[in-house]
């Protein structure tokens, strides 16, 4: 009986050290979207101001040709 007693208490702390600090986890991950987003962000500005300065380019090299 000592014995089953001694393998369900090992049994539960295996079971308790496995599952580790979940809110922990949970701010990690939370941190990591928050940098992913912020970095897509970036990205898609870039993008965007790219896209106006090609819009420009090309309007102030009509204007150029026109003349």
């Amino acid at each position: 009986m000592k014995k089953l007693v001694l393998m369900f208490v090992a049994i539960v702390a295996v079971s308790f050290a496995s599952c580790g600090n979940k809110a922990a986890d949970a701010e990690k991950a939370t941190a990591d979207s928050i940098r992913i987003a912020d970095s897509i962000a970036a990205v898609e500005a870039a993008a965007a101001e790219a896209a106006a300065a090609v819009d420009t380019a090309t309007v102030d090299s009509t204007i150029v040709v026109a003349e």
